[in-house]
């Protein structure tokens, strides 16, 4: 593992948004859908997220999540991501969302 500075981390823009849809994206490669999220003062983003294995469209509405927002666009097929959905593969491989166990203002930073 390669050590990073402080300086380092603080450029990563890790903010909380709250899902504000969920679409299928029977395109991806893998089953996945399309999320909405609005991070307050940074705007409403849209990702996708391989996450269809542990979570339902409706239980995601409403939830508090964690992404990178300051990551460049990217083209997944025909579909523009504009932000980085964070998570970690539980021991079957499947994502779990990183969230907050309490609601904060959307767009909080991590620190």
């Amino acid at each position: 593992m390669e050590e990073i500075t402080w300086n380092d981390f603080e450029k990563v823009e890790l903010r909380v948004g709250t899902i504000i849809e969920v679409i299928d994206f029977p395109e991806a490669r893998k089953p996945a859908y399309k999320l909405k999220v609005d991070f307050g003062e940074f705007g409403i983003k849209t990702s996708s997220a391989q996450i269809t294995k542990l979570y339902t469209a409706d239980n995601l509405l409403g939830i508090q999540i964690v992404g990178v927002v300051n990551f460049p666009k990217k083209q997944i097929g025909k579909f523009m991501s504009e932000f980085l959905v964070t998570g970690f593969a539980n021991e079957s491989g499947d994502i779990v969302l990183t969230t907050v166990n309490q609601k904060v203002p959307n767009g909080s930073k991590m620190i």
